[in-house]
């Protein structure tokens, strides 16, 4: 199943939900024994909890309750620890008593040398940067310091996933119950995310969601043993120009690594593509194309008069149509194109490209604005980033966490349009097209890079390896439809 991501309300009214779990305390004590259990690994691994010591950044209300809980359990398992109240009139009382009985130390700044500190300034109702004194006190940090958030990095909008400056930077966060939007939005900031069991029911509308490598892997178009090329999907790329026939070659060597059915080609790059790619039917001309299952259209097209048609002729086929690069240049002055489609369209800008599309920057909000997009448009709108989103009209949300920032290579992009064309054209919905590909173009970008720059080529040849890791999921998942 894929994970859901939830608004701060949407927690909130879990949490009351629970009843006398809240009330009496029964929630804030194991969400405070899941943090103590966290920096303990974090001590463990780093070589045991003897003679190590851990700082405590505390602010006002029950964020701070879970981590003075936390350092009480700390201390009582032999770890020295200090707490720095940011709000001494708005300490959390009952959690502070417990850690001084337990014989932690108040401080008025965070000792030198400390393990691990604990980020529990605010949580989920936090808004804007974090105030000078918080600031100061984690800028104060040796580099090497573990740090570990208390529901959320303090600084981290817990809806938009907005990183204020400055903001804390967590290497673990610890949450509770369900994930918050903000662990997918600004997962760079929030580290490794440790989800912690309390009690919570089912929580809000789950219309954001990331797949999982399990998921992916079980959808994934791998053929059957009643399947031949035509029911694995014919996808046609529309794509590259005289000036630009890499762009060709990469988006369709995309489409032909992410399935085993057929790739057809039309544009002036033919001898190109059919150079680097024998097994792609190519042709210079739509009249000789032969029917496909869906379009990819747009890389390297260019934006003149004949690009155009070639984008209103593709949207004028009533099939799935990615549209991508160029393409989109083309839509922004031409949206006329998309009135009256019924076959789905998905198109996947990056951030300039999104704001040609919507008359405006995309903003801090990267989840609203991919949504209304997609709303106005009528379409599926992949935005591009670190955190690719993919939208739906209907406001269903799939995003996707690189871990890396590898595929930030020019190039990279024209091969994820093939991917997800290429999934499209196999019967996926655009939704699911878009944010697998994503996940898979990010597993390969890892796989090709081993920590050093990468080109779009070394990307596309680690597509297939990063799809042989799932193969044995995959099969099961061909055999079970």
């Amino acid at each position: 199943m894929p994970v859901y991501y939830c608004t701060a309300d949407e927690v909130r009214e879990a949490e009351r939900a629970t009843g006398d779990l809240l009330t009496s305390g029964t929630l804030m004590a194991r969400a405070a024994h899941g943090v103590a259990r966290a920096v303990l690994g974090e001590l463990t691994r780093t070589g045991g909890t003897y003679g190590r010591s851990v700082g405590l950044v505390i602010g006002a209300g029950n964020n701070g309750g879970d981590a003075l809980y936390a350092g009480a359990e700390l201390r009582r398992r032999g770890v020295a620890v200090s707490a720095v109240l940011l709000a001494p009139e708005q300490t959390h009382a009952a959690g502070l008593a417990a850690l001084t009985r337990a014989g932690g130390r108040i401080a008025d700044e965070l000792p030198v040398g400390l393990d691990v500190v604990v980020d529990g300034v605010v949580g989920i109702g936090g808004r804007g940067p974090l105030r000078p004194a918080a600031a100061a006190a984690f800028a104060a940090l040796s580099p090497h310091t573990t740090v570990v958030a208390v529901d959320l990095p303090s600084g981290v909008d817990a809806d938009t996933g907005a990183v204020g400056e400055p903001a804390v930077r967590a290497d673990v966060t610890v949450t509770f119950g369900v994930r918050r939007r903000a662990h997918l939005l600004a997962a760079e900031q929030c580290g490794r995310v440790d989800l912690v069991d309390i009690g919570l029911g089912a929580a809000g509308d789950r219309t954001v969601a990331a797949l999982t490598d399990a998921e992916v892997a079980a959808h994934w178009p791998v053929p059957g043993p009643h399947d031949d090329k035509y029911t694995q999907g014919v996808v046609g790329i529309v794509a590259g120009s005289p000036r630009y026939p890499g762009a060709a070659v990469l988006c369709t060597g995309g489409a032909i690594a992410a399935t085993s059915g057929m790739t057809r080609f039309v544009g002036a790059a033919a001898p190109q593509v059919v150079a680097h790619r024998p097994e792609v039917v190519a042709t210079e001309e739509f009249d000789d194309a032969g029917r496909v299952q869906a379009w990819v259209v747009g890389p390297g097209l260019g934006t003149d008069a004949q690009a155009e048609a070639r984008v209103e002729r593709v949207l004028a086929d009533e099939v799935p149509v990615l549209v991508d690069a160029d393409g989109l240049t083309v839509l922004a002055r031409r949206p006329d194109l998309l009135t009256g489609r019924a076959a789905p369209v998905l198109l996947t800008p990056h951030a300039g490209e999104f704001a040609r599309l919507a008359g405006h920057p995309v903003g801090p909000d990267r989840l609203a604005a991919t949504r209304a997009l997609a709303a106005d448009l009528g379409v599926t709108v992949l935005l591009k980033g670190r955190i690719t989103l993919v939208a739906d009209p209907q406001g269903r949300v799939y995003g996707n966490d690189a871990g890396s920032s590898w595929a930030a290579t020019a190039g990279a992009g024209d091969v994820l349009s093939g991917i997800a064309g290429a999934l499209l054209a196999a019967g996926r919905s655009p939704l699911w097209a878009g944010a697998a590909a994503a996940r898979v173009h990010a597993r390969a970008a890892r796989l090709a890079s081993g920590g050093a720059p990468i080109g779009a080529s070394d990307l596309l040849e680690a597509v297939p390896s990063a799809l042989r890791g799932w193969g044995e999921l995959g099969q099961m998942g061909a055999e079970q439809r």
